[in-house]
This record gives structure tokens, sequence and C-alpha cells, in this order.
């Protein structure tokens, strides 16, 4: 087979680096694979973080008739976004060493949620008085 087709038989350089990286894993990843992921969401928008996720879901689901079995990830991230995917284990290193954390409580979550919440209240926090424009 040509080395083309394993990505969906388009040019990877013919794509965004969104979707060539989709597409990579569209069309290379299996079920039954074992996948290490380095800040994925690096060459993802928000809304193509949650294409990866169904991407993911479809590989990780459990199915009595695949002798191959669900395939694993394993990702290094600061996404809230990839960080929700269901039944995830998220580990967080800290000044105590690498110590498992529910999804509410890393800090990428509180500090986007806080900031998303009240985005003027962070930038008034990083700008010096004045600086801050805008309604």
């Amino acid at each position: 087979p040509r080395v083309i087709d394993s990505y969906g038989g388009v040019d990877l350089h013919e794509q965004s680096h969104g979707e060539a990286f989709l597409a990579v894993i569209q069309n290379g990843f299996r079920r039954g694979g074992f996948y290490v992921l380095d800040e994925p969401e690096a060459a993802l928008s928000p809304q193509r973080q949650l294409a990866l996720m169904a991407l993911m879901h479809g590989l990780t689901e459990a199915d009595t008739e695949d002798r191959d079995g669900p395939a694993q990830f394993v990702i290094a991230t600061h996404s809230p976004i990839l960080m929700a995917f269901p039944h995830a284990r998220i580990y967080e290193v800290g000044e105590r060493g690498l110590e498992a954390v529910a999804f509410e409580d890393t800090e990428h979550v509180r500090i986007t949620r806080g900031f998303l919440n009240a985005p003027k209240v962070y930038l008034r926090a990083l700008f010096a008085p004045g600086e801050l424009q805008g309604p």
C-alpha cells in the first residue's frame, strides 16, 4: 500500500496542521494500540479537540466482538477539554511529585474556568492600571 493511504489519501502538506494530525489518528490508529501523545492540543482548535475525543472514544470503547481490545492512550496535556475524557485518570506533577487528581481540581481547569468566568479580573491582575481597554 502507498504511504499516503495510511493517512487518508490526501497529502499532509495540503491540509492544515490540525487536519493532518486528525487524519493520521483517524487512518493510522487502531483498536488494541497503545498511543502516547504529547500536547496534541497544540495542533488542534477546541472544536478539533472534541473531534479527537470522538476518535479516541471509538478506539477505546469496549467491544466483546473485537479480539484486539480497546486502544489505550497516555496524553501529556494542558487542555481541560482533553482532560474531560470520560474515565480518564489524571495525574499532575507538583511539589509532591506525581499525584492523581480529579478533573475539577486540576490547575488548568481552575485557571481556565476562572478566566472564562471573569476575564477582566485576570486581566487587571496582569496589566498595569490604565492599560486595560475595552467595554
